[in-house]
């Protein structure tokens, strides 16, 4: 529990002296839940923990959402395509969640995003067979949100001729559709959602640390009692012992990994995880005329082209993935199967030239006895491989808090004890409290601090009320108050805030995750890089060596990547990608604990 004289967004300010205490933290006390993995599911599960009172830790080998977390296709959706399959429990649940999120949780980082469900054309019978098919469906889907959505937070869906249809998105092909449907879902930083969840769990007294990497449990006779830990922030440390009652591991597609650390004692996990790569692209607003999404359904799955400020980001893919799972890499394969499929439905096809940015994520899919991962479940599940670990996997982005409450409820039975039942839907994240008239007064507070109405409005969706810290900075140092170099969407202040209080420790957190500027720009952060380490390195102490070294690292990992989207098939693109290393040391890393195994 946090000291009750500390105000809570001082408590959840993750600062490099926080992070020396919660390290600190680690060594000498013992937890009563202690989660492994920075991404939605365990940084929700964090903070359900810490709200029920219980004394957590949480711990992140690279950075908060570095995985499957930052990599969506930025959608809070209740899966419209699985009231198509009648899985109706899982519309259900992520209806709810959608609408909690947008309304109370976190509505200065979740809001709606119109889409539309373009008609095919054809002759007057399939015409009407379609649009009465599709839009039973949709209406479906507001049937579910209005009556379990928790507060629904969208608009309701619309009918389009194929005027209307091409009245909001100009550029679709007339002769490709007969009208369309448009409906609303929520979008989100998703990046940005996860780093409020460590604030927030961090304001509610739990330990927080990144750039910590578990390398094996500790155990007594037959039950775990706690982890081995590294800080990769600290060249040539030993391990240390972090003791807990119960350790949850949310490790997405690295659930396996959990599992094999225990092989010794003969441990059957009770679930595997397939993962399954989605890749999208990023256009500029420009290459493509609407005001609206898509949503198109292809032959494997569907394909989302969906506004994000200014751009379209276009995807996914859906296929098996094997090899690193730290850094899956596009291949050139990927992205013209993106390609194509979108240019189906437009009159001014894109080319890779159109292309600023390219992303690669892995999905966590509890594995089944279907060969493609399409077809794979999207539930989650929890299961007690050994006494006093816990393993949640599998779900999807939007239902993390119901994953996060169900492990935290496994846990909470396990300690005994007065039941504490989770209270996470009635609790809003930091940066939520007061949102709506923070937005309200936008006007008077751009006044108030000497600024533009459009840089309150970017901070507030991106900070909600924290946004006037972000001004108090930018008023006592006039340098943070001016645009990043390459960037000019963000400011400065930005990238100071990262370092003092979001927990960001190297540039690649900041131009990726922090900000969106590694897949938003066409030179995918490096005409940022040196001015962002110019910041970072004020904030953090960094000397010249550290912050060069940092820009060469970033330059390095572009050109990888560059290289990875050129190559023909997943192979060669990972090989390619490999060529640059984790600035964690997370490989020089492993090959150390290979070592010592083999000692």
């Amino acid at each position: 529990m946090r000291d009750p004289s500390v105000s809570r967004n001082s408590a959840g300010r993750l600062s490099p002296i926080r992070r020396t205490a919660d390290l600190r933290r680690l060594r000498n006390e013992q937890f009563d839940v202690l989660v492994i993995g920075g991404g939605v599911t365990g940084a929700g599960a964090a903070v359900d923990a810490a709200s029920r009172g219980l004394k957590v830790a949480l711990v992140e080998a690279r950075d908060f959402a570095a995985g499957t977390s930052s990599r969506s296709s930025k959608l809070i959706h209740g899966g419209l395509r699985y009231l198509e399959q009648l899985e109706l429990h899982l519309v259900h649940e992520a209806l709810t969640e959608r609408g909690l999120l947008a309304t109370r949780l976190a509505p200065h980082l979740v809001r709606p995003v119109p889409i539309m469900v373009p008609l095919p054309a054809a002759n007057i019978a399939q015409r009407a067979w379609q649009r009465g098919y599709y839009g039973l469906g949709v209406a479906a889907y507001d049937v579910f949100a209005g009556v379990f959505g928790a507060g629904r937070g969208m608009p309701l869906h619309r009918h389009l001729s194929r005027d209307g249809a091409r009245h909001i998105f100009p550029s679709l092909r007339a002769d490709k559709i007969s009208g369309a449907i448009r409906y609303f879902d929520g979008q989100v930083d998703d990046a940005r959602l996860v780093v409020n969840l460590a604030r927030t769990a961090a304001s509610l007294g739990a330990a927080v640390v990144t750039s910590a990497r578990v390398t094996g449990f500790v155990r007594e006779a037959r039950q775990v009692v706690g982890v081995r830990v590294r800080d990769l922030e600290t060249p040539g440390s030993e391990t240390f012992e972090v003791r807990a009652k119960t350790v949850v591991a949310a490790t997405g597609v690295w659930s396996d990994d959990m599992s094999q650390m225990l092989r010794d004692v003969g441990l059957r996990p009770g679930l595997k995880v397939r993962a399954s790569k989605g890749v999208h692209l990023v256009v500029p607003r420009s290459a493509i005329t609407g005001e609206a999404g898509l949503i198109l359904r292809t032959a494997t799955s569907v394909l989302f082209v969906i506004p994000w400020g200014g751009h379209w980001i276009i995807g996914t893919t859906d296929t098996d993935w094997q090899l690193d799972r730290s850094h899956p890499a596009a291949s050139a394969r990927d992205i013209r199967y993106l390609l194509d499929q979108v240019n189906t439905v437009l009159d001014r096809p894109l080319t890779t030239d159109d292309i600023e940015g390219v992303y690669a994520g892995l999905r966590p899919l509890l594995s089944g006895e279907a060969d493609s991962t399409s077809k794979l479940s999207r539930e989650h599940a929890v299961v007690e491989p050994m006494l006093g670990l816990l393993l949640v996997a599998g779900g999807k982005y939007t239902t993390y808090r119901v994953m996060a409450a169900d492990v935290i409820d496994r846990a909470v039975r396990r300690l005994g004890g007065p039941a504490q039942p989770s209270r996470t839907d009635q609790l809003p994240l930091l940066g939520a409290d007061g949102y709506a008239a923070a937005w309200r007064d936008r006007q008077d507070l751009a006044r108030r601090h000497g600024v533009t109405t459009g840089v309150v409005e970017h901070l507030l969706e991106r900070y909600g009320t924290l946004t006037v810290h972000l001004l108090a900075m930018m008023a006592a140092d006039p340098q943070l108050a001016v645009p990043l170099a390459g960037a000019p969407e963000y400011l400065a202040a930005e990238v100071a805030y990262a370092a003092l209080a979001e927990g960001a420790l190297h540039l690649d957190d900041v131009l990726t995750r922090r900000t969106r500027i590694s897949f938003e720009t066409p030179h995918r952060g490096t005409e940022s890089a040196e001015h962002t380490a110019q910041i970072m390195g004020d904030a953090l102490g960094w000397d010249a060596t550290v912050r060069q070294k940092e820009i060469e690292h970033y330059l390095a990992r572009v050109t990888a990547e560059r290289q990875s989207q050129t190559m023909p098939d997943d192979a060669t693109a990972d090989a390619a990608r490999l060529g640059v290393p984790d600035v964690r040391g997370l490989a020089a890393d492993r090959r150390v604990e290979l070592l010592e195994i083999d000692l």
